[in-house]
């Protein structure tokens, strides 16, 4: 609500447009409405341990008769996160997202968690992942964002993530599967399997499987990969037209990074669009979506020349 400062009041209505906010939706997740003894209502933050007699929906309020967006101002090129969900709350929501410590995985989970949904950044690095989750909070210190631990180049540390996050005993209606390598040299994972297809495709496959039946029970919930238009430059076949199973997770002699890329980002696809069909009808949905093409994030890092060639399109291509 705005404040005046120099009449040192508040109102609903904006000062110079002259709309009205309102309250709107369920109360944030882990929050309760009850009554004292007098019968004024108060309420109770079950997770941070506290009571208030201010609804903390009021973060949260929406104009009484918002202007809709046109399609194009809300999927335009140039539009940020932060637009795309304007005017949504969603508190009670709890949004699991991989690689979220940096990049387009950050500035999705700080747009969610400012919208009021509980946020888990899934990361490898945990120091890195505490620094993403101070950096959102400096913007709002009520944000519910957490970071836990996540290696997809493990299956065992995927295993343990799912096990910790099921411990909590929380519903999951968001998990998107944001973490990427590109360019990355040949290197065996621990699990004895080509790094970049383990770390795009299979942890994120075997994450879903894990999580399955919390999304089910969450209903109704959503799956997104994050993908890439690369898929198109690609195939996983042999001759004879079948699934050739060697160009998932190539050989030292057999591999060519971009390559390995853009196969990954094939399987990502066709992972979407089968857990979709298996899923959507228990309220569970899944898509795949091209974030834009050679933003300038940190996906570059592994190699001095595809930073250079992302450096020159910069200018040319979606902002960060």
């Amino acid at each position: 609500y705005p404040y005046s400062h120099l009449e040192e009041k508040t109102q609903w209505e904006h000062p110079k447009s002259g709309k009205r906010k309102r309250v709107a939706g369920d109360l944030p997740y882990g929050w309760e409405q009850e009554a004292d003894e007098n019968g004024q209502v108060y309420f109770v933050d079950h997770i941070n341990k506290r009571t208030t007699y201010l609804d903390p929906r009021l973060a949260f309020t929406v104009e009484d008769n918002p202007v809709k967006p046109t399609t194009r101002q809300k999927y335009d090129g140039n539009s940020t996160a932060m637009e795309i969900l304007q005017g949504r709350d969603l508190s009670g929501k709890v949004v699991i997202i991989t690689g979220a410590n940096s990049g387009i995985g950050f500035e999705t989970a700080k747009s969610l968690a400012l919208h009021g949904a509980h946020v888990i950044l899934g990361c490898r690095n945990t120091s890195r992942g505490n620094d993403a989750v101070q950096r959102i909070l400096e913007e709002w210190h009520k944000a519910k964002v957490e970071a836990m631990t996540l290696d997809l180049a493990s299956l065992q540390s995927v295993q343990h993530f799912a096990a910790a996050f099921k411990s909590k005993n929380v519903p999951l209606h968001i998990l998107i599967c944001n973490a990427a390598v590109f360019g990355a040299p040949w290197t065996l994972t621990e699990d004895n399997l080509e790094s970049t297809f383990q770390v795009n495709h299979l942890g994120h496959f075997y994450l879903v499987q894990l999580l399955d039946g919390v999304l089910r029970q969450s209903s109704p919930a959503r799956v997104v990969m994050v993908s890439s238009e690369s898929h198109r430059f690609t195939e996983i076949k042999d001759s004879s037209g079948k699934l050739d199973f060697s160009l998932l997770s190539p050989s030292k002699k057999d591999y060519w990074a971009m390559l390995a890329y853009n196969r990954s980002k094939l399987c990502n696809i066709l992972f979407s669009n089968e857990l979709n069909r298996r899923l959507s009808p228990h309220g569970v949905t899944s898509n795949a979506v091209h974030p834009g093409n050679m933003i300038y994030s940190s996906i570059h890092r592994n190699w001095w020349v595809y930073t250079l060639l992302f450096t020159l399109a910069r200018p040319f291509t979606k902002s960060m």
